[in-house]
């Protein structure tokens, strides 16, 4: 008991040293979640409501039939559970510049027998990604994590249909945690609207 309980002292404050060390570092360079902490973040955090999967999809308003892309999908915490809801008549793009974050995707789509996700391996914002037009986007925790965000924000407008709703979500937990008011700002840049046209969800 006593060992544990030293173990506990010992993870948290080495947590929020990471945690820091990681937010500072990112400022200055492109710094991904990488693949090793990939079982952190297949996990919904148990202190965070409104970043757990299904609270996403609901709050997004996703119906069967659409297509739907992940941004930067990492270990697949939302992409299985969306490929669930647009059912087989839908399609989910699952998109991250991590191989193994995609083949960690696939493997566990495949266990499930889930056949509608097409998955994209690339950059967002950097000119590279080719994708079909779709419903509904989503960044959950990855708008801070993105070099050039104005040309992710351009580049996700123009591969919505018309009508389309991207989805933001930020938790204070990440070590990216992107402020409400500086994603606001990027997506009036580009045309998102709250309540008409293409428009934003933040969360």
């Amino acid at each position: 008991m006593k060992t544990f309980k030293y173990i506990i002292f010992i993870m948290i404050p080495l947590s929020i040293i990471v945690f820091y060390l990681w937010r500072f570092a990112s400022r200055k360079h492109e710094i991904p979640c990488p693949f090793w902490l990939r079982g952190l973040v297949e996990m919904d955090n148990p202190l965070t409501k409104s970043n757990k999967a299904k609270v996403i999809i609901e709050q997004s308003n996703i119906q069967p039939g659409m297509h739907v892309i992940d941004f930067g999908c990492g270990p697949g915490r939302l992409t299985l559970p969306l490929a669930d809801c647009v059912g087989p008549n839908g399609t989910v793009t699952a998109v991250d510049m991590q191989v193994k974050m995609l083949q960690r995707v696939e493997k566990k789509a495949a266990e499930r027998n889930l056949n509608n996700i097409k998955f994209v391996q690339g950059k967002i914002g950097a000119g590279e990604l080719q994708l079909s037009s779709c419903h509904h986007a989503l960044l959950v925790n990855v708008l801070g994590e993105i070099p050039d965000q104005q040309a992710a924000f351009k580049e996700i407008y123009n591969t919505l249909k018309s009508g389309g709703v991207l989805t933001v979500t930020e938790t204070i937990f990440d070590p990216h945690f992107q402020k409400r008011e500086n994603v606001l700002t990027l997506a009036n840049k580009v045309g998102f609207l709250l309540a008409i046209g293409h428009h934003i969800h933040c969360y």
